[in-house]
């Protein structure tokens, strides 16, 4: 694993990549911070870290588009695949890899609220708690992209795939909200988000016969509850949408609440997309 991340980490500092991410990253929130923070005078940094979380739209893309598809379609992942180490930690080495450049630019903002301690009082506690807040949201976010990039060879159509992901996530409140709130539409909804789950079941086990029996399974159940109780469909699509919405789960920390809940929401994130994007290996591996 360790040979992974240092083969990564070299990766991005031998090319323009890990510069540009680290830069552009920096550059938004040293802006942010001044127009925020140090301009207008507020003491609380997470109203700058609000405002810069849209362009993971842009810079989560940047990081992950390369992780797995490059090494897909130059089919170097099978010198991977035929080494001693175990897939799980390749990737959870090139995981940690985009973790640590990402943490870099973390910790480098770590100094920003000793910087406003210095215009007036500032909550430590609070500010270091939104910092991490931040890069949990992060981490979400990449763990999301490292498995886009495992599906695909394309780097283009991974950055791409990504880039609409993580956009979805940040507005599909606001999309939700547009969305009509009957149960049918919602049940309509759901049947789609079934048949999405199935394709994807497919992908990862290469089993159309699990896939479509479990896709068929969960279209039936679906059918039966809305038939038999389609009020609990009513304005359901808003309540799921706003689970899905990774962005709004980090309103809480930046207006001064510590969510718990918040961060085990995160937690989850990391390890489920972590454990999808080695199942698709491992499938790929011995396909």
């Amino acid at each position: 694993m360790l040979a992974v991340y240092k083969k990564e980490m070299r990766t991005y500092f031998t090319s323009i990549v890990g510069y540009l991410f680290l830069g552009f990253f920096l550059a938004l929130i040293g802006l942010y911070f001044y127009v925020q923070n140090l301009r207008n005078g507020f003491a609380n940094f997470g109203y700058a870290l609000v405002s810069v979380s849209l362009f993971f739209i842009l810079l989560v893309p940047m990081l992950t588009m390369r992780i797995m598809a490059e090494e897909n379609r130059q089919k170097t992942d099978q010198l991977l695949f035929t080494s001693p180490v175990s897939v799980t930690k390749i990737i959870v080495g090139k995981y940690l890899s985009m973790l640590t450049m990402f943490g870099i630019v973390m910790l480098i903002i770590c100094l920003y609220p000793s910087i406003l301690a210095e215009y007036g009082k500032v909550n430590f506690r609070m500010s270091y708690a939104i910092i991490l807040a931040f890069f949990l949201m992060g981490a979400a976010y990449m763990a999301i992209g490292l498995f886009i990039s495992a599906m695909t060879e394309s780097q283009a159509f991974s950055a791409i795939l990504t880039f609409v992901v993580v956009i979805l996530s940040v507005f599909c409140t606001s999309i939700a909200e547009l969305l009509p709130k009957d149960s049918r539409t919602a049940w309509g909804f759901f049947a789609v988000l079934l048949l999405l789950f199935s394709w994807l079941s497919y992908i990862i086990m290469r089993n159309i016969t699990v896939s479509a029996v479990f896709g068929a399974a969960a279209e039936l159940v679906l059918f039966v509850v809305y038939r038999a109780r389609p009020e609990l469909f009513d304005g359901a699509l808003v309540k799921v949408f706003s689970w899905f919405s990774i962005a709004d789960r980090y309103s809480s920390f930046a207006y001064g609440e510590f969510d718990v809940a918040s961060i085990v929401y995160y937690l989850s994130y990391c390890i489920l997309f972590v454990f999808l994007t080695i199942q698709v290996v491992k499938k790929r591996r011995w396909a």
